[in-house]
């Protein structure tokens, strides 16, 4: 799967309702694609730590659909993550995050490359508008 409204309609289909009760549960799990648009967006929202301790926090343990009937967020979202990994795991934090190679800024050693780029630009803009 690859779009909320996927995943929306999957949701309407094994809990009842329509698609638009779920969408924006949907939308937010993929909302990370904002940051980075390749399958690397799901380390955020696309895993055990997040659906635990995130999910219930930002929409509440249950939401009523448009049939009047209670639906858990977390099995919401666990059918999200499902489907996205072809139904058959729902990766931890660690499984994203061991893959990440160890750089001295994540201890404050340096700084990310983003800096690097805002400070570039602020330079440029600071000469540009440097009146003498």
């Amino acid at each position: 799967m690859s779009k909320p409204i996927i995943h929306a309609k999957s949701s309407a289909e094994k809990f009842g309702g329509k698609w638009n009760d779920y969408i924006e549960i949907h939308e937010f799990m993929d909302s990370t694609k904002g940051v980075i648009s390749d399958n690397r967006h799901r380390a955020l929202t696309h895993n055990s730590w997040f659906l635990n301790n995130v999910i219930e926090r930002v929409f509440g343990r249950i939401i009523i659909n448009s049939e009047n009937k209670e639906v858990s967020v977390k099995a919401i979202a666990e059918l999200h993550v499902l489907e996205d990994f072809g139904n058959k795991f729902i990766p931890s934090a660690q499984d994203y995050l061991q893959e990440i190679e160890f750089k001295g800024w994540m201890k404050g050693q340096g700084i990310p490359s983003s800096i690097k780029k805002i400070d570039k630009n602020r330079e440029k803009i600071f000469i540009s508008f440097n009146i003498d």
